[in-house]
C-alpha cells in the first residue's frame, strides 16, 4: 500500500521556493511596517468617516438626538482615531530611522559626510514641530474666519516646509563626492513631517475641543462654538493633509522618483 507520508519530503522541498522564513531583522521590519499600515488605516479611516459622514450626520440631528449618540459614539470613534495616530506615527518613526534614514546616512559617511542617524531624526522632528506651532498658535487663531483664506495659508506653510526639510536632508547626507540623500529617505521626509503635524492636531487640538464638546452636549448645554469651529478646522486640515502625505509614501517605493537617487 502506498504510504501518504513519502510525498512530505518532496513537498516541503517544494514549499521553499514558495515560503521563506524570516530573519530577526526582518520580523522586526515585518512589525513595524505592519503596524505602521494597520495604524494608519484605523486613524485615515476615522478622519475620513469624521470628515465624510460625521459632520453632515451631526447637522441633522435635533439636540435631544444628539444627547443621546455622542456620548454614545464619539468617544470610542475618537479613541480609535487618535491612538491609530500614535500607533501610526511611532510605528513609522521606527521603520524611518533604523531601515530608510540609516542606510543614507551609512552611505554618506563612508563618503566623508559625518552624519548621525538620530540627530538628523531629532532636528526633522523639530522643524515639523515648529511648522505645526506656526498653524496652531498663528494660522488657526487668525485665520478661522475663512477656510479657504485658512487652506491657502497652510499650503504655503506645507511647501515652506518641504523646502526646509528637503534642503536639511540632503545637506546632512552629502558627502565630498556626492549626494545621498534616496528618495525615501526624501519622500518620506516630507510625507512623514506631514503626518507629525496631523498627529499633533490630533492629541493638541481636536482631542481636547472634542472632551469639551462630548461634555457639554451630554449636559444638555449648546457647545462652544468658537471650539467647535477650532476641532472642525483642525479636523479638515488633517483631511487635505492627509493627500499629499499619502502621495509622498506611494512615491517613496520607487515607482517615481520624485527627489532624491532611486535607493534601488
Amino acid at each position: 500500500m502506498f504510504d501518504p507520508t513519502l510525498h512530505l519530503p518532496v513537498s516541503l522541498a517544494m514549499s521553499q521556493n514558495i515560503f521563506h522564513s524570516p530573519s530577526g531583522d526582518e520580523i522586526v521590519r515585518i512589525i513595524f511596517r505592519w503596524a505602521h499600515f494597520v495604524g494608519g488605516i484605523t486613524w485615515i479611516g476615522m478622519l475620513y468617516f469624521f470628515n465624510l459622514v460625521n459632520v453632515n450626520f451631526m447637522k441633522a440631528l435635533d439636540a435631544p438626538t444628539k444627547k443621546i449618540v455622542v456620548p454614545n459614539l464619539m468617544p470610542t470613534a475618537l479613541w480609535y482615531f487618535r491612538w491609530g495616530a500614535v500607533v501610526t506615527v511611532i510605528a513609522g518613526l521606527g521603520y524611518y530611522a533604523m531601515y530608510i534614514l540609516r542606510g543614507d546616512v551609512i552611505n554618506a559617511n563612508s563618503d566623508g559626510a559625518g552624519a548621525n542617524t538620530w540627530l538628523i531624526l531629532l532636528v526633522w522632528l523639530i522643524i515639523s514641530g515648529a511648522a505645526w506651532a506656526i498653524y496652531a498658535y498663528v494660522l488657526l487663531p487668525n485665520l478661522n474666519k475663512d477656510g479657504k483664506i485658512l487652506g491657502a495659508a497652510t499650503a504655503a506653510l506645507v511647501i515652506a516646509l518641504a523646502v526646509a526639510l528637503l534642503w536639511f536632508l540632503d545637506s546632512q547626507l552629502t558627502g565630498r563626492r556626492d549626494h545621498w540623500a534616496s528618495n525615501k529617505t526624501l519622500s518620506i521626509g516630507v510625507g512623514g513631517a506631514l503626518g507629525i503635524i496631523m498627529l499633533l492636531n490630533v492629541w493638541g487640538i481636536i482631542w481636547p475641543a472634542q472632551k469639551r464638546i462630548i461634555a457639554a452636549t451630554v449636559a444638555g448645554t449648546p457647545p462652544d462654538a468658537a471650539l467647535a469651529r477650532r476641532a472642525f478646522l483642525a479636523s479638515r486640515t488633517n483631511a487635505w493633509l492627509s493627500l499629499p502625505l499619502l502621495f509622498f509614501m506611494g512615491t517613496s517605493h520607487g515607482d517615481y522618483v520624485i527627489f532624491g537617487r532611486n535607493a534601488g
